[in-house]
């Protein structure tokens, strides 16, 4: 007899918070002025000030209506409603190898000294290209087409637009980022429903970060807006913490690893944690929405050729290049990278762990 499938309710978000934080001052890309060569031109300045001085920034008019967008955050809870057993079977399969797309629920310690396990709960869903198997409970399968439609829409409608930016400020061909990150080709993207489930106020007086300060590991990554305080950010020219506030209707975008390494660091891949949230808004679960996009799996991250930017400015070696060591592709420095975050955590020599010749990662405070 076929298992009922719960009814996808509506997503109600809760309320800000009332606290006055040290909010970061991020600059806001409008995707509503490229239709001219000056638009272009005046956002790609905005964009590329914004990821050498912050690496994060907010997105605005960007083609994809806010019930679309609910409708996806209704999803992620209803998948986090289901019962711990049903989540489990989803559970990623060789997870030690680096493998992410599924459902991963990760006890790692948070705090050391009182031996404080996270509670974050993640559900990965890869590209609809071909390339991956797709396999989810019914609640998800029953929305499927919707979520492959959503999940195309993020490349045609954000993340083109910011690479045809991103070449332009580089003086480089416009299509030149595009043609690393096309939909069709293998690449480890997916769209993310995270939840951070709330810890008690006892608890809370305990940890000093629900997510350690850490970078991501491919091109940008984009987070729907949700009102749950919590992300913070590290200025590259300061190391100053701040908040990121959300935003309505908007993007908060950060660049990652991989565009760092093509651009041999002139664009940074900032280093941001997860806070414990204000004191009025620790009674609430934060579920997150978010998409990673990487290049292809066969692109080498070697420092890009033909930019007159990058050698005016004299970005010319990356760390792998400089330091004499093989530069990887993106497909070994990815699964490097996630197994060395999703393994071993409880190592003593974690935290600056080499993960590849020549490149040790960090956790950040």
């Amino acid at each position: 007899m076929p298992v009922p499938v719960p009814e996808l309710g509506s997503y109600n978000y809760v309320e800000e918070t009332k606290e006055n934080l040290d909010w970061a001052d991020l600059v806001t890309v409008d995707l509503s002025q490229l239709s001219t060569p000056e638009g272009k031109r005046a956002q790609a300045d905005i964009l590329i000030s914004a990821l050498k001085e912050r690496g994060f920034f907010y997105v605005k008019n960007f083609n994809i209506s806010q019930e679309r967008v609910n409708k996806q955050f209704a999803l992620g809870k209803a998948f986090y409603d289901l019962p711990q057993e049903e989540k489990d079977v989803f559970t990623v399969k060789g997870i030690e190898r680096g493998n992410y797309n599924g459902y991963v629920n990760n006890k790692r310690i948070i705090e050391e000294k009182t031996g404080l396990r996270s509670q974050v709960e993640v559900y990965n869903i890869p590209k609809f290209n071909g390339d991956f198997e797709h396999h989810h409970p019914a609640i998800i399968d029953e929305h499927l087409q919707e979520v492959e439609e959503f999940s195309r829409s993020l490349h045609s409608e954000v993340l083109d637009p910011l690479f045809v930016l991103l070449a332009l400020a580089l003086q480089l061909p416009e299509d030149y980022f595009t043609n690393i990150h096309q939909y069709s080709l293998k690449s480890e993207d997916h769209l993310r429903y995270m939840k951070y489930n709330k810890f008690t106020p006892e608890q809370n007086k305990l940890i000093e970060n629900w997510v350690h300060g850490h970078t991501d590991l491919g091109s940008f990554t984009l987070l729907f807006r949700q009102p749950v305080a919590a992300l913070q950010i590290r200025y590259p020219s300061t190391n100053e913490w701040k908040w990121v506030k959300p935003q309505d209707a908007t993007l908060t975008v950060n660049a990652c690893d991989a565009l760092q390494s093509l651009t041999a660091g002139y664009v940074k891949s900032t280093i941001h944690r997860v806070a414990v949230p204000p004191k009025d808004q620790q009674h609430v679960d934060r579920l997150g929405l978010l998409y990673f996009s990487r290049p292809h799996n066969d692109i080498s991250l070697s420092t890009i050729q033909g930019s007159p930017v990058l050698q005016r400015e004299g970005y010319t070696q990356n760390e792998f290049e400089a330091s004499g060591n093989p530069v990887p592709t993106m497909e070994e420095w990815t699964f490097a990278k996630q197994k060395w975050q999703r393994t071993g955590y409880e190592k003593s020599d974690h935290k600056t762990a080499q993960i590849l010749p020549g490149w040790k990662e960090k956790i950040y405070a």
